[in-house]
């Protein structure tokens, strides 16, 4: 391959990952395609995290070998890439960062829900994969509880309200990605993941359940109305 081939290819590439970038920034994500939990998450992360460094994005759907993965938000930014899973739930929560379901209480009904740290963890390794010109260790899981519910055990690490999520993400100080890989970095998950619509979140159940079969446990704080809602397992 010429040089002037080889020039060519890569100011294509370099050309559509701009594009993706602008993407990003002109649909973050569509309202009707959030639940309250996460609108309220991108409420705060918009109102204390702002361009150019960092940059947020909501309900993306990444294509695996072994399906898809829906991710509620990924803040990319100069101080790492936090993948962002949102649970917005009320009553008491008795959890155990190590045991695969969790428990909600509410009104003396119990309720048992995934581990939202496991189900987090094919989140990270999805856009690790994606972002692999990234050290890993520069992909962080963040869980953000966003509603009144209590813990009644100790708060697991890596487990966050609201408020905490915003004084966790102040916490990283120390730049680790520059603002224009910032950009790359937007442009490459703007490019790859799939389109937000009723149609991919269809697909992306369907997908769940011919791997998984029927949920084996209830979906908490999951459905959107009239609209499909997240599984609890991924």
């Amino acid at each position: 391959m010429s040089t002037s081939t080889i020039l060519l290819v890569g100011f294509v590439g370099l050309v559509g990952l701009v594009i993706g970038f602008a993407m990003g920034r002109s649909h973050s994500a569509s309202p009707s395609f959030q639940n309250q939990g996460e609108a309220r998450l991108v409420h705060e992360a918009r109102t204390h995290f702002a361009a150019p460094d960092y940059h947020l994005m909501n309900h993306i759907t990444l294509q695996m070998q072994d399906g898809t993965t829906q991710v509620d938000h990924i803040l990319v930014s100069r101080f790492g890439v936090f993948v962002i899973e949102t649970k917005h739930l009320n009553g008491w929560i008795f959890a155990n960062a190590k045991h695969a379901t969790w428990t909600q209480v509410m009104f003396q009904k119990k309720s048992q829900f995934q581990n939202p740290i496991f189900q987090n963890f094919r989140h990270v390794r999805a856009v690790q994969e994606l972002l692999d010109f990234l050290p890993a260790d520069f992909v962080k899981s963040v869980v953000v509880f966003t509603g009144d519910a209590e813990f009644k055990t100790e708060v697991p690490p890596g487990v966050f309200t609201l408020a905490k999520f915003v004084e966790h993400i102040r916490g990283h100080v120390t730049e680790a990605i520059s603002v224009n890989r910032v950009q790359f970095c937007v442009g490459r998950l703007e490019t790859t993941r799939l389109a937000i619509s009723k149609e991919t979140d269809i697909e992306h159940v369907e997908n769940l359940h011919r791997k998984h079969g029927p949920p084996p446990i209830r979906s908490i704080g999951r459905m959107r109305s009239g609209k499909p809602g997240r599984d609890p397992w991924f």
